[in-house]
C-alpha cells in the first residue's frame, strides 16, 4: 500500500480555526497528519506560518488560494509568501465566473494557467486547479475538467477531488488514469452525494480503486483529507478519517 504522506486541508476544521489557529494546528499534529494545506493564512505573517509548522514538524502540503493573488502586480509577494512558508503548491479552488462558463472561457483559463506555470518553474513551484462537481458536467458539449486538463501543460496540477468527482457524476479512478502524472496532490473526501455527512473510510466511495490509480498512473506526492460536513465535531471527524486511512493501509 501507500507510502505517501497524508495532510488536512484546513478548511475541514475551519470553525476550530477562525477561534484558534495555532490550538488547532497541535491538534492536527497530534492526531498524526503530516502536512496541511492552507486556506487562508489567520492574519498570520509568513515568518508566523513558518515558526507554527517548524515547532509542530507540519509540512505545507500546499494552499489554496485566489486566482488573484497571482495577478501580476503581486505575482512576486505571493511567491516570496510561499518561499518563506516552503509550500510548492499554489491552487486555485474556484474561478469567477469570467473565467467559466463556456468552453472558450475555459479554454482562455487553460492558456492562463499555463502562463502562470511559465513564470513559477524558476522558483520550484506549482500552479493547479480543484475540482467541483460542476467540473464534471457537460457545458455546451464539453466536459470542463477534461478541456482544462487537455489545453494545459503537464506542470499545471489537476488537483482531483474524489467526492466532488462523483458529486458531478464523474468517476475519479477513470479520470486519476486518463490524466497520468498530473494530480500531484489528491484531495480524499467522502462519497457526500450519496451518503450525507459521511465520512473516509464510511462511505461506498472504491479507495481501492483510488490508491491503485494514484500508485500506477496519477502519481501524487501528497494524499490530503477534506471533510467539510459532520456526523461528529470537526476535530474528531479529521481525526476518524485519518485513522481509517491508516486501517486502509496508508
Amino acid at each position: 500500500m501507500s507510502s505517501l504522506p497524508v495532510g488536512l486541508q484546513l478548511y475541514s476544521i475551519r470553525e476550530n480555526t477562525a477561534h484558534d489557529p495555532a490550538a488547532s494546528l497541535v491538534s492536527v499534529a497530534e492526531m498524526g497528519y503530516e502536512g496541511v494545506e492552507f486556506a487562508g493564512f489567520f492574519d498570520w505573517s509568513a515568518l508566523d506560518v513558518r515558526r507554527a509548522l517548524d515547532d509542530l514538524r507540519l509540512s505545507v502540503c500546499g494552499a489554496h488560494i485566489g486566482i488573484q493573488t497571482m495577478q501580476p502586480d503581486v505575482f512576486e509577494r505571493t511567491v516570496e509568501f510561499h518561499q518563506i512558508i516552503g509550500n510548492q503548491f499554489l491552487i486555485v479552488p474556484g474561478l469567477p465566473a469570467e473565467y467559466t462558463g463556456s468552453p472558450a472561457n475555459y479554454r482562455k483559463t487553460a492558456a492562463l494557467f499555463n502562463e502562470l506555470a511559465e513564470k513559477l518553474e524558476p522558483h520550484g513551484m506549482y500552479v493547479g486547479y480543484h475540482c467541483h462537481a460542476g467540473d464534471f458536467q457537460p457545458v455546451e458539449g464539453e466536459i470542463p475538467w477534461e478541456i482544462l486538463a487537455d489545453h494545459t501543460e503537464d506542470r499545471v496540477v489537476l488537483q482531483m477531488d474524489t467526492g466532488n468527482c462523483l458529486a458531478g457524476g464523474g468517476d475519479p479512478v477513470a479520470y486519476l488514469r486518463k490524466y497520468p502524472g498530473r494530480a500531484r496532490t489528491v484531495h480524499l473526501k467522502a462519497d457526500y452525494a450519496h451518503r450525507e455527512n459521511s465520512l473516509i473510510g464510511e462511505d461506498d466511495q472504491d479507495y481501492a480503486g483510488i490508491f491503485a490509480a494514484c500508485a500506477e498512473a496519477a502519481g501524487p506526492e501528497w494524499y490530503i483529507v477534506e471533510q467539510e460536513s459532520y456526523p461528529v465535531p470537526p476535530l474528531e471527524s479529521v481525526k476518524i478519517c485519518l485513522e481509517n486511512l491508516r486501517k486502509m493501509g496508508l
